[in-house]
């Protein structure tokens, strides 16, 4: 007796972050009655958390893709770095944002050498740090330029 997997049963753990993904996306639309909510750090705290774990998932996929089918795992690599790229920028937002104090602000900057410090406010920066070592590792400095795309089909 054989199983099959119909393609709506696979990886639902995968759909379910996408559908919590896409109901938050239009929680935070604006309406009329409700006023626009500012972005606070903890909200890009778990964006963040999110975005390094589809780069572990992306890595993953392109590791196992390149040996049987290595131009898909170029692509699966080159999205890998896109969402680096993506990641890092969150980073940046986060440590932007206002609402902290003056001195609060100069200790909640990102200092890999006094981690690990007053969670929560560095372990986006210890969960940057540690996805770095793994992008580091697998690409070049020039891959990690941003660059423009232009579809070949």
């Amino acid at each position: 007796m054989t199983s099959s997997t119909r393609p709506d049963d696979a990886h639902p753990y995968l759909r379910a972050a996408s559908a919590g993904i896409r109901h938050h996306a239009r929680a935070l639309a604006p309406s009329d009655a409700d006023p626009p909510r500012p972005v606070d750090r903890a909200h890009l705290d778990v964006l963040h958390a999110h975005l390094a774990a589809l780069l572990q998932l992306l890595d993953r996929l392109a590791d196992r893709a390149r040996p049987p089918h290595p131009a898909a795992g170029r692509h699966l690599a080159t999205a890998h770095t896109r969402l680096w790229q993506a990641t890092t920028e969150v980073h940046a937002a986060f440590h932007l944002l206002p609402g902290m104090t003056e001195a609060t602000a100069r200790t909640s900057a990102c200092h890999p050498e006094r981690l690990p410090e007053s969670p929560p406010v560095l372990t986006i920066c210890q969960r940057h740090l540690a996805a770095g070592h793994v992008v580091r590792r697998k690409t070049t400095p020039t891959d990690l330029r941003p660059h423009t795309t232009a579809c070949v089909r």
